[in-house]
C-alpha cells in the first residue's frame, strides 16, 4: 500500500481534533457484585451453613414446580432459612410427577395424592367447557355436505 493513503486512513481514526487531550486513565467498570457481598455478609451473621452434596431442588407452587438443579444450598436452623441459589427452571407439574413420587417420602405422599386429586377436578370442568362449545357444530353422516347439514340445521 501507499504510505500516504496510511497516513491518511491513520489521520481519519482519531475520535478529537488536533491537540485534543488524551485520557490519562483506563476506565475501569466495576462488576455489580455489590448485592451479592451485602447479601453473602448478612447470610453470614445469621449463621447460614452450606449443605453439600445436594443434586435438586423442586419448589411445588400451585400446578408448576420450580426445579433447580445442582443448586447451593446453605441452612440456618435456628434463623429458619433456607437459601437456594442456582440458575432455575419452571415445569408443569403434570410432567415432572413420574421422576418426583420415588423421591418423596411418606410424609408427602399425602400431599402429593391432595394435589393430583384437585388436578383431576380440574381437567373435568376444561373438558366440559370444549364439549358445550363442540354442540354449536352439527354430527355429518358420510356422504352429506356442509352445506346440505345447514340447511337441514337451519330448518329445524
Amino acid at each position: 500500500m501507499d504510505v500516504e493513503k496510511l497516513r491518511r486512513m491513520a489521520g481519519a481514526v482519531r475520535t478529537g481534533g488536533k491537540g485534543s487531550v488524551r485520557r490519562k486513565k483506563k476506565a475501569v467498570h466495576k462488576a455489580t457484585t455489590t448485592d451479592d457481598k451485602r447479601l453473602q455478609s448478612t447470610l453470614k451473621r445469621i449463621g447460614v451453613n452450606s449443605i453439600p452434596a445436594i443434586e435438586e431442588v423442586n419448589i411445588f407452587k400451585d400446578d408448576h414446580v420450580i426445579q433447580f438443579i445442582n443448586p447451593k444450598v446453605q441452612a440456618s436452623i435456628a434463623a429458619n432459612t433456607w437459601v437456594v441459589s442456582g440458575s432455575p427452571q419452571s415445569k408443569k407439574l403434570q410432567d415432572l410427577l413420574p421422576g418426583i413420587i420415588n423421591q418423596l417420602g411418606p410424609d408427602n405422599l399425602e400431599h402429593l395424592k391432595r394435589l393430583a386429586e384437585h388436578l383431576q377436578k380440574q381437567a373435568p370442568a376444561a373438558n366440559r367447557k370444549q364439549d358445550e362449545n363442540d354442540d354449536d357444530v352439527p354430527e355429518l353422516v358420510p356422504g352429506e355436505t356442509f352445506e346440505a347439514a345447514a340447511t337441514e340445521n337451519q330448518a329445524k
